[in-house]
């Protein structure tokens, strides 16, 4: 039997879709790319977007068409948000939330076992996960599964943390994950060092909203790095994304003295404008924005800090875009990840006036693509002729191989024999210069 996976969204997800590929490979199944025929075809779904769930729509329609026999299982956010509409896609057979994903092992063998017994299987899967997951969502998602990415022995995704307790106006997240909880520091480290004996040196810490990690059991996220550094085994760590207002002056005291967490940084901001981000129900503004990279570039001139922005919202209307656009340059941040604004369903945002028109939204995302651009340019340009560390990858394009320095930069270098022995090793690289793409 055969399975292949495709994965939306975030990191976190990216973590949760090999975990749950690793229990069928641990029972005899073979993986296949998600392009070829499989057996089973997994799909890790998002909601952040209305673009995301169409990808998802449109990873379903692939995948029967490669195996109109394969069981279909749509797990994950837009899941447990929408599982009334996928159940309507043609060729879905498993539909399983956030709660549930974990048991999907479980769905298949009953889908298995249906169809042995020659039973109509795909509608009777179909409506009890869907029942399972109605069943779920009417409760609070409460339960957690560490986990983290098997694919690349060079670089791990670790789940560290789910949920999430802030409902910005604009997000479904917290419908689609539920609240804010992680396991303990002890737990999360026994973890950390399986990680390490599977042989990757660079872990991504990722959760919704890292920085909350360990408020259930009265820990904190400073309390766990501060463990995690001592797991020598773990060359590099990277801290995926953390609010702003949990990114404390402790952290990045540790992370800028430490042996292990890497000068990186993805800052959510949202919005450029003090009157958005309240009406985003955002818990910082501009300056409080302002001065935390400020502080970040003070400890660590040479820090990359990747910045999430909206463009859209209600109330960022052309006058307004003016300042964020102004905001924006002035700061010191390497890149921007865009997203053009996406009504939500159940989102406060829904109810809220001073809608801004889908046009206007573009075109405020493609300017503040072109600010992103001119950033990442000016970055690599300050960085040519440094030397940085870089952990080298199996990555091979046209003679060429790659890896990340420290401070997020993609380098190449000749994929020779000689350099080719320094896959999945750190090594210390002269940036001599920026190639146009």
């Amino acid at each position: 039997m055969t399975i292949a996976a495709h994965t939306l969204g975030c990191k976190l997800n990216f973590a949760e879709t090999s975990h749950l590929v690793s229990r069928f490979l641990a029972e005899g199944w073979k993986q296949a790319d998600f392009a070829d025929k499989a057996d089973l075809y997994v799909i890790n779904t998002c909601t952040v977007t209305a673009i995301a769930e169409k990808k998802c729509r449109n990873a379903i329609r692939q995948a029967v068409t490669a195996n109109p026999d394969a069981i279909v299982a749509v797990v994950g956010c837009f899941a447990q948000n929408a599982a009334d509409e996928i159940a309507r896609i043609p060729g879905v057979s498993i539909i399983l939330g956030n709660d549930r994903k974990y048991d999907l092992m479980h769905y298949v063998k009953q889908h298995l076992h249906n169809q042995a017994l020659k039973q109509s299987s795909t509608q009777a899967i179909k409506q009890s996960s869907t029942q399972a997951l109605k069943h779920s969502s009417t409760q609070a998602l409460k339960q957690f599964h560490l986990a983290y990415s098997h694919a690349d022995r060079t670089r791990t995704f670790f789940k560290i943390q789910d949920g999430c307790d802030y409902f910005c106006s604009y997000c479904a997240i917290p419908f689609a994950r539920g609240r804010s909880r992680s396991a303990d520091v002890a737990t999360t480290l026994a973890m950390a060092h399986e990680i390490a004996r599977s042989g990757s040196k660079e872990v991504v810490l990722t959760g919704i909203n890292t920085g909350t990690f360990g408020q259930q059991q009265g820990e904190t996220l400073l309390q766990l790095i501060r463990e995690l550094d001592k797991v020598e085994a773990i060359q590099r760590y990277r801290i995926s994304s953390i609010e702003p207002n949990l990114l404390t002056d402790e952290i990045l005291d540790f992370v800028a003295h430490s042996r292990a967490f890497l000068p990186h940084f993805h800052i959510p901001l949202q919005a450029g404008s003090d009157k958005v981000l309240r009406l985003m129900h955002r818990r910082y503004d501009t300056s409080f924005y302002a001065k935390l990279v400020e502080k970040i570039k003070r400890l660590m001139p040479d820090a990359c800090i990747a910045a999430d922005i909206m463009a859209g919202f209600n109330g960022e209307d052309d006058d307004e875009f003016e300042g964020v656009k102004a905001f924006v340059e002035s700061l010191p941040i390497s890149y921007l990840h865009v997203f053009t604004f996406s009504e939500r369903p159940r989102t406060a945002a829904l109810g809220m006036e001073d809608r801004i028109d889908v046009h206007t939204r573009r075109e405020h995302s493609r300017q503040l693509q072109e600010i992103s651009d001119r950033k990442k340019q000016q970055f690599y340009l300050s960085q040519k002729g440094k030397v940085r560390p870089v952990l080298w990858e199996s990555d091979i394009k046209e003679g060429m191989m790659y890896g990340f320095t420290d401070n997020y930069i993609r380098v190449s270098q000749p994929a020779n024999a000689d350099n080719l022995k320094l896959i999945n090793t750190i090594t210390p690289f002269q940036i001599s210069g920026v190639i146009p793409d």
